[in-house]
């Protein structure tokens, strides 16, 4: 089982604002985003699923929460932690699941993903969610691409690539 973080990131680590981007939307990155996720699992909190709930992401939802409970979503899944939703995605026959946030998700995830698609967004921005700080000496930089509005890095873990 991969998994892969992939999140919007300003220069100064912030991620989110009061439940949504603080930055104006980026239309290319919401498309190769949404383009990368399409057909896999996601993994994401209570949170982002309820802000989320009008357009699910992904082919599958595994949601972290604390206490569990049905979802509306017929594609919905309950996971009680990090393990859990690694045995729920691999009970859905997936190779992979992306990690999608909120912040606290990530955190929990950042010890174990094998990859992170990272959309570097210019500019810093006053936030209460922020992308965990990773190692970059753990990590290996495959890809660096530049689109209007964002870069889009591509990492692999070093023990990952092994």
């Amino acid at each position: 089982m991969e998994l892969i973080s992939v999140a919007a990131v300003a220069e100064n680590g912030v991620i989110g604002k009061d439940g949504d981007i603080p930055w104006p939307n980026i239309p290319e990155d919401t498309q190769q985003y949404r383009e990368r996720i399409a057909d896999s699992a996601v993994i994401m909190g209570r949170v982002t699923f309820d802000a989320m709930r009008h357009n699910l992401p992904g082919s599958a939802q595994i949601v972290l929460s604390r206490s569990v409970t049905a979802f509306d979503a017929e594609t919905a899944h309950h996971a009680a932690g990090v393990d859990d939703a690694v045995e729920v995605a691999e009970s859905l026959d997936a190779n992979r699941a992306y990690v999608i946030g909120g912040a606290g998700i990530y955190d929990l995830f950042q010890p174990v993903v094998d990859r992170m698609a990272l959309s570097r967004v210019p500019g810093e921005y006053e936030g209460d969610s922020y992308f965990p700080n990773w190692d970059e000496d753990e990590w290996i930089l495959l890809a660096r691409t530049e689109y209007d509005g964002f870069t889009l890095e591509e990492w692999v873990r070093r023990s990952a690539s092994a």
